[in-house]
């Protein structure tokens, strides 16, 4: 792994990166890499805890795994960076369910899946790094190949999935149901996961956007999303959040008029960096949408719909964008627009949501579903990135053996953006190719670093 390192280290100040990676190809393969797991004899270490009270730190181990032999289609991956998602800390916390039921689930597809059904599961849904080999039938990507890697897994051999690759009945998220996900020294990905990493970032940059720039760019921008056009005032959740903080530049990127709601000044702030003007501190105006663990109050949903409409001269929002779940969606419901749309992509705060359906039904609003994104979207939320348009939101980075503490703080929604986790990379920086384009982007590359 040392010399695989090494090769890659090489690469930074040269005048000619691919040169220098180029000659990774010639390097052996490790038997084994470190990476960060889950154990299916640890599955039951929480019951009786409440979801709050699950520590991620106890239940994600760093260890050394046997590498595995690469299918048609897959690529080997030395990943110098990843990032912690929500998943991640569903999967440390064994919520809703233990993710090995996924990997059993996998494991009976195939000879070849089988190999996923380990006693372990390697996490990780996001990746930056270096191709090392390529399986029989890549021709586009190559070893040595600058990579990011997006998480939707897909067979492909069902017609269902050939108008939109999500609709695949044996899509995936991979590192979530799969294993040899992305929080590790090397992963294994399908060819049709990769992406060209954006030249001017940093390797822990360049990890942080995939899952959640695609799923916001999905949800919002895309036509099996919300569709947002020009003028469209938008509602976003958790506007400087992981997801929101993606969401938010959307927004503005796309001529839309973003409401951002957050829960302290620190972020209000970040999103008045983002460019945003319209800021909801939901903690210092005291919004509180249940009465008790049974009841909403719909009073709040009314004060709710009026602040809204006091920073937006009287509209309503064309679109809401949804992850918190429980705790939100019946104000979310209430406040969209009249014809509207409420797209909901997660449920951090709880999966069963209530609300009142009378203002679904007969102010003729829409509630989308939205699963991360298919290939041809992640890639178009890559090139934003690329184009420098849309920017990272890394707030801090742990090291690899410091995952348990990275995912903790997610948990516990002490972070702001994104949570980057450094695998090969020995410290934050390194990776970055195009200085030109970095220098003129620098502000908003950093926003979001010390929050």
């Amino acid at each position: 792994m040392q010399d695989i390192l090494e090769a890659i280290m090489a690469a930074e100040g040269s005048d000619q990166p691919e040169r220098e990676l180029a000659g990774i190809a010639g390097l052996p393969v490790p038997e084994t890499y470190r990476g960060v797991v889950v154990r299916a004899d640890e599955t039951r270490m929480f019951d009786g805890l409440a979801t709050r009270d699950k520590d991620p730190r106890k239940a994600l181990h760093v260890q050394e795994v046997p590498t595995p032999q690469l299918g048609p289609g897959e690529a080997l991956v030395a990943v110098m960076a990843s990032a912690i998602n929500y998943n991640t800390v569903w999967t440390s916390i064994f919520e809703p369910l233990s993710t090995f039921k996924f990997l059993q689930r996998y494991g009976r597809l195939s000879e070849l899946t089988r190999r996923h059904d380990l006693p372990y599961h390697v996490v990780g849904s996001d990746a930056a790094g270096v191709v090392l080999r390529t399986g029989p039938g890549v021709t586009r990507w190559k070893a040595g190949d600058e990579v990011v890697a997006h998480c939707l897994s897909v067979e492909l051999e069902d017609a269902a999935g050939h108008d939109d690759t999500m609709l695949d009945p044996q899509q995936r998220i991979w590192g979530f149901e799969t294993n040899f996900g992305g929080l590790a020294e090397l992963c294994v990905v399908k060819a049709n996961q990769l992406m060209p990493k954006p030249r001017h970032l940093s390797w822990e940059e360049a990890a942080s956007p995939g899952l959640v720039n695609s799923t916001a760019y999905r949800q919002l921008v895309s036509h099996h999303g919300a569709n947002m056009k020009q003028g469209d005032v938008v509602l976003i959740w958790g506007a400087s959040g992981g997801l929101g903080g993606y969401a938010t530049q959307m927004a503005l990127n796309g001529g839309a008029i973003p409401v951002c709601v957050v829960s302290s000044p620190d972020k209000a702030e970040l999103c008045r960096k983002m460019g945003a003007e319209l800021v909801i501190d939901r903690a210092a105006e005291g919004f509180r949408f249940w009465k008790d663990e049974q009841t909403q109050d719909q009073d709040e949903w009314r004060r709710f719909g009026e602040r809204i409409r006091e920073l937006t001269g009287g509209e309503d929002p064309d679109i809401v964008f949804e992850h918190p779940g429980r705790e939100t969606f019946g104000a979310s419901v209430y406040v969209a627009k009249r014809g509207g749309t409420i797209v909901t992509c997660a449920s951090t705060s709880g999966f069963q949501h209530q609300y009142d359906n009378r203002y679904l039904w007969m102010h003729l609003k829409r509630i989308v579903g939205s699963h991360f994104a298919n290939y041809r979207e992640a890639w178009e939320a890559n090139r934003l990135v690329a184009l420098g348009r849309i920017h990272p939101t890394v707030s801090r980075t742990y090291a690899l053996e410091q995952t348990g503490q990275a995912a903790y703080e997610v948990h516990r929604n002490a972070h702001q953006g994104k949570v980057g986790v450094r695998c090969l990379a020995p410290s934050d920086g390194l990776g970055v190719r195009d200085r030109e384009l970095r220098s003129r982007h620098e502000d908003a590359i950093n926003r979001f670093r010390g929050h």
